[in-house]
């Protein structure tokens, strides 16, 4: 049986079947990437907090627990940064090439900072003949492990991948310069004293802050091609809100002898270090002011320490010099087409993402210290190891006969005790 349709069905059915509107379209491309920025904001404050806290809790674990996060980090930022170079070179079939660059990774961290450990743990060291060879022959032992290294490179070479191979190396030769090198001299920082590494990673911290606030308020001109999102008025402004953030940042963390105290051993924490007899750029002063200030404000004088000005320089370097760092950052990841160097912090891409400019500044803060900060200072410490390192077992003996000599003329050994132990020593 045929029927036909109604009119009024048809109309029904039309009136269901509404034509794509490209406006609708448009604004729900719209909605859905306010909802990825929104998500994005979200993650990544959550994960900002998190980092504050983990920040805070290393920094509480005393000085050890410090060095191994520093430590840690520059191996994860060379895993990042040699990434760009291993897959190629996995595609090429190359042998070795990854235990090459790793080798050259852990003998550069072996002899920078292997003679710190051996400095620290001396008491552990020379109990153990094996340990008292690796810490006397350091340097020759750590340019053998490098030589080894380059041998293994040399026989390593595959015929149409030279050129290949050797920009590799001088890639890893370039990471551990700027990444090894330099994390190097911000463990130095740490064990002159927990401010020296704490006050410049917060003010590189503050400084891009502000950066980012600074330029959406205010930015309109362009600062370089390579960062286009970064401007010349969030660059100032910056500089300029890092600044006084820095003598409030120095106020209260000069307050804490557990930060400004160096290190004496590498058992300590927050709730258990020795004291010192603080550097005099945490000491109060008296600085008295010109005629004009003092009429204006109505005082004679000001208190303050000497670190507030120090700070206001290492400011300024955060502000205008470290940020090269991250410049540096993102023209070696638009040269190889990524986004970012990893994945590691949701909402923040990689370690390297995160600390491309405090190596700069590390390396600065370290120079800036030993330059107009730091008095010379013996230890006991220093003193053994350099004796054990440098002197002939002849010449030690001769340091200890000279010693009992000394402790005999100033009637503190006995004459008798002093002749005992003299012919006890000459027997060797």
């Amino acid at each position: 049986m045929n029927s036909k349709e109604s009119p009024e069905i048809k109309d029904a059915e039309n009136n269901d079947v509404k034509p794509i509107d490209s406006n609708t379209s448009a604004s729900k491309v719209v909605v859905n990437e306010k909802e990825k920025k929104k998500q994005a904001f979200v993650t990544r404050s959550i994960w900002t907090f998190v980092m504050l806290l983990f920040f805070l809790a290393i920094i509480s674990s005393g000085h050890l627990t410090l060095i191994a996060f520093v430590v840690l980090f520059q191996v994860l930022t060379f895993k990042e940064i040699i990434r760009l170079v291993a897959e190629p070179a996995r595609d090429k079939n190359i042998p070795l090439n990854k235990f090459v660059n790793w080798y050259f990774l852990f003998s550069t961290i072996y002899y920078l900072d292997g003679k710190t450990l051996f400095e620290f743990f001396h008491d552990l060291i020379f109990q153990n003949k094996l340990m008292i060879i690796l810490s006397t022959n350091h340097k020759i032992i750590s340019y053998f492990l490098y030589v080894f290294g380059f041998m293994i490179f040399i026989l390593n070479l595959k015929k149409g991948y030279y050129k290949f191979q050797f920009g590799s190396l001088c890639i890893t030769h370039m990471t551990l310069l700027i990444v090894v090198f330099q994390s190097h001299l911000i463990i130095n920082n740490i064990l002159n004293g927990i401010i020296w590494f704490v006050l410049p990673c917060t003010l590189v911290i503050v400084n891009d802050i502000f950066a980012y606030l600074c330029g959406i308020t205010f930015g309109r001109t362009q600062l370089i091609a390579i960062s286009p999102k970064k401007t010349v008025e969030g660059f100032v402004g910056a500089w300029f809100c890092t600044v006084v953030a820095s003598v409030g940042a120095s106020f209260i963390l000069s307050r804490s002898n557990y930060l400004i105290c160096p290190a004496t051993n590498l058992n300590t924490n927050v709730y258990n270090f020795p004291s010192c007899e603080p550097n005099s750029v945490f000491i109060e002063q008296i600085v008295h002011l010109p005629g004009n200030l003092k009429q204006f404000f109505n005082i004679d004088y000001i208190i303050v320490k000497p670190i507030y000005y120090h700070s206001v320089f290492l400011a300024t370097f955060a502000s205008l010099f470290a940020p090269f760092g991250g410049f540096f950052a993102s023209g070696l990841k638009r040269a190889f087409g990524i986004k970012d160097f990893g994945d590691t912090i949701p909402g923040h891409g990689g370690i390297t993402d995160r600390i491309d400019c405090q190596f700069l500044m590390g390396s600065f803060s370290y120079l800036y210290y030993q330059t107009f900060i730091s008095s010379y200072n013996i230890n006991l410490t220093n003193i053994i190891q350099a004796a054990i390192i440098n002197l002939s077992i002849d010449e030690l003996f001769q340091v200890i006969k000279s010693l009992l000599k000394f402790l005999y003329n100033s009637g503190i050994l006995a004459e008798n005790d002093f002749n005992i132990i003299l012919s006890i020593l000459d027997k060797y």
